[in-house]
């Protein structure tokens, strides 16, 4: 009876650990904040407050900023801490752009409901989607942009509904490449994320550009690139400078030129399709 006994208690102890891992996961990957400490109107633009019902019930808190004579709406998926108030820079990037923007905090940020989940986030930017599309936004004219896992999220969008482009930076080939990187030790199914972008991107038809600094120090480069060099084209990849979270500012120069011209190379295709 003994080696049953231990067998018993071996797999008893896994059991414990994998359920431990699983409930410290979110622990682990999410860090959200309920506090809204800022609004687009601090940086002096007009906006609106929208409640998105997801498909599981669940309702999820909005911004759509306009923009006089956009030819864009870009729909923006953030990372995984903080909330929609502490993205004004991204807002004002995208509006100096021509564009209009809607951002969304997942459930369980900001003034959403809910907990954090992958396949939460997945229905939380599908609401964002169908609201834009019932606002009368053309699928082609919404551009999708995810920051991190936030680029996860619009790859996942993108798979199965139509964009008219999608930007993503700072974003990570796959949970498990991350597992393998930072969790070396531990094997990747003991984790129940996936944010497997990797087989996704590789489905997605429109016009792409990627992203990343080589001064990423949450996200490797490596991984930004290795998701770049599996997607299907049309595709663009940027290097920038910076770490994950300064980036944005570090090369904000070089960004507004390299995405403006992405976004006008857009129209002149959709032109000359036209």
């Amino acid at each position: 009876m003994k080696p049953a006994f231990e067998f018993l208690l071996i797999f008893v102890l896994l059991g414990a650990f994998v359920s431990y891992l699983r409930i410290t996961e979110r622990r682990l990957l999410f860090y959200p904040d309920r506090h809204i400490d800022f609004t687009p109107r601090h940086i002096g633009l007009d906006y609106q407050e929208v409640f998105l019902k997801t498909s599981d019930q669940v309702d999820i808190f909005a911004w759509f900023v306009p923009c006089a004579q956009a030819e864009w709406t870009v729909l923006i998926c953030h990372g995984n801490a903080g909330n929609i108030s502490h993205r004004l820079e991204k807002i004002n990037f995208f509006h100096n752009l021509g564009c209009n923007v809607l951002i969304f905090d997942y459930r369980g940020y900001g003034l959403s409901q809910g907990k954090p989940s992958e396949k939460g986030f997945y229905r939380d930017v599908r609401s964002a989607y169908s609201y834009l599309v019932e606002r009368g936004v053309s699928q082609e004219r919404i551009v999708g942009f995810g920051e991190s896992v936030g680029g996860a999220v619009i790859i996942d969008l993108a798979v199965e509904h139509k964009l008219g482009a999608l930007i993503v930076e700072s974003t990570f080939s796959d949970f498990r490449d991350m597992v393998r990187l930072f969790y070396r030790y531990l094997p990747h199914w003991l984790f129940s994320s996936r944010f497997d972008s990797l087989s996704k991107v590789k489905r997605i038809d429109c016009p792409k550009l990627f992203i990343h600094s080589r001064n990423d120090e949450i996200v490797p480069y490596q991984l930004g690139k290795k998701l770049y060099e599996s997607a299907a084209s049309p595709k663009e990849f940027l290097e920038v400078r910076g770490g994950h979270n300064s980036c944005f500012f570090e090369s904000e120069e070089l960004l507004k030129q390299r995405v403006g011209e992405f976004l006008t190379g857009l129209l002149g295709q959709k032109d000359a399709n036209n």
